[in-house]
């Protein structure tokens, strides 16, 4: 019986934040440690931000797993909508304890004011458009106590210029913004998600013409790029199983890329 290898690039291409499948590029990388350099000044804030699906969530969740080993550092994957359970997370985290009973906004203010840490602990907030802007403003606060830094990240939209806002003019110090990749660092980008998993040979299927195909229909969005590619392993999967006949698996078919991209809806017939 024949190996399916696409059932396992389709593992390669799924949709989730796994800081162990962070792939370099070199522009990525850059911006990677210029985030590392930013955290190390006297900052308040720093602005992490781009359009979904240019690798925020995935920077932040790797930047997390290598401070972690070397300094008080937590994130906060998944907003915390409700002020009061923010409050009391952010207050567990710095002060080592969990918060009193009777607890408020001042609270947490008056501890932090009480204590001096050795090194300055750094919160990890993703998806931070989702909080409301008044835990915004107690956020900022927070900061600016100087007894804790915070690394958020936003979306930004074609709509709105996240940097314009008032606060973050004043309040942050520096911001990073994330892109698209280039049809160059997406061919790098596909081939390096299939080396990791020791999928050689359809890395190498992957010519100049396939990733221009596969940027024109995602514009090098990392997100639509693996749904992309996980419905194209899956349909190449499906005849492998149903009609291999119908396929060839010595080099890659444009038509069923376009296919995939039907199917995904990022392509309209």
């Amino acid at each position: 019986m024949q190996t399916d290898h696409y059932a396992l690039a389709k593992e390669a291409f799924l949709d989730v934040v796994d800081p162990a499948n962070y792939i370099q590029i070199d522009r990525v990388s850059t911006l990677y440690e210029g985030l590392k350099k930013s955290l190390e000044k006297p900052l308040k804030l720093v602005l992490l931000y781009g359009k979904p699906g240019t690798g925020k969530s995935m920077m932040l969740g790797r930047l997390y797993e290598e401070l972690r080993l070397t300094m008080p550092v937590h994130l906060v994957p998944t907003p915390l909508i409700e002020e009061e359970e923010f409050l009391r997370h952010v207050y567990t985290f710095l002060l080592g304890k969990a918060a009193p009973d009777s607890f408020g906004f001042a609270t947490l203010i008056d501890a932090l004011e009480a204590v001096e840490f050795p090194v300055t602990p750094i919160i990890l907030l993703d998806e931070a458009q989702l909080y409301e802007a008044p835990l915004m403003e107690k956020i900022r606060l927070i900061a600016d106590t100087r007894k804790a830094k915070f690394l958020i990240t936003l979306h930004k939209t074609e709509k709105e210029d996240i940097i314009a806002k008032e606060h973050f003019q004043t309040r942050i110090w520096e911001s990073i913004q994330l892109h698209n990749a280039s049809k160059q660092e997406l061919q790098i980008y596909i081939q390096k998600k299939l080396l990791k998993h020791s999928l050689f040979v359809l890395a190498n299927q992957f010519t100049k013409k396939h990733t221009h195909t596969i940027h024109r229909f995602t514009q090098g969005n990392y997100r639509d790029t693996n749904k992309l590619l996980y419905t194209l392993f899956d349909i190449y999967s499906h005849y492998l199983a149903q009609a291999p006949t119908k396929i060839s698996t010595q080099k890659l078919s444009t038509k069923l890329i376009e296919m995939a991209g039907l199917a995904t809806g990022l392509i309209h017939d």
